[in-house]
């Protein structure tokens, strides 16, 4: 392990708790907007690619039906429309729905910044990372093919840029992957709900 993993993993344990405590009164509103708009649990979970292709369950906020076809991006979705509900429209547009992740974060499943993690049975994107060594880093919340592309990129390109991210990761190059994050929030880059807007 760098040195710098050393350091950046108490930096995300530490801003992650200030984050919850920040966003505490925010994570409680947009909980009871959501478990009043439909049935169903509040959080959403999906087993994940962790660190060396170890698996563990991501934390969202629920923003689909409980009748959503389980185990798919929501790209791959025929019509995401129909599932994604009015709350979780908005809540994906402006990446809220990814808060939850914090505590992911406190639990050192997960880093602020790095790849971002892949479903259990996303094969091809497990593979390609492989290529780059890109699955032996705690994946993060956000990361460098995130706010290159994000679900725009083809899979080859994605695993490229999280192989680079690995090859010069660094307090500079995070800082920069924060700010860009911010701004591709704000413009909701990248984001695609379905087959049909690729």
């Amino acid at each position: 392990m760098k040195p710098y993993h050393k350091i950046k993993r108490l930096g995300d344990f530490l801003l992650s708790g200030i984050g919850i405590i920040i966003l505490l009164p925010l994570l409680l509103a947009l909980s009871i907007i959501i478990k009043i708009e439909s049935p169903g649990p509040v959080f959403f979970k999906q087993k994940r690619i962790g660190k060396n292709k170890s698996t563990f369950m991501i934390y969202k906020f629920r923003t689909m039906r409980i009748d959503t076809p389980k185990d798919m991006p929501t790209h791959m979705l025929e019509d995401p429309e129909k599932y994604i509900t009015k709350s979780g429209r908005i809540l994906r547009r402006t990446s809220l729905d990814e808060l939850p992740q914090i505590f992911n974060i406190i639990k050192g499943e997960m880093s602020i910044v790095g790849p971002r993690p892949a479903l259990w049975n996303q094969d091809d994107l497990i593979m390609e990372r492989d290529l780059y060594n890109a699955n032996s880093i705690l994946p993060g919340l956000t990361g460098w093919a995130q706010v290159n592309g994000r679900d725009e990129l083809p899979i080859p390109v994605k695993a490229k840029f999280d192989g680079y991210y690995l090859d010069h990761c660094g307090f500079i190059l995070d800082f920069k992957i924060f700010c860009y994050t911010i701004r591709n929030v704000i413009k909701s880059k990248g984001v695609i709900e379905g087959k049909n807007e690729k």
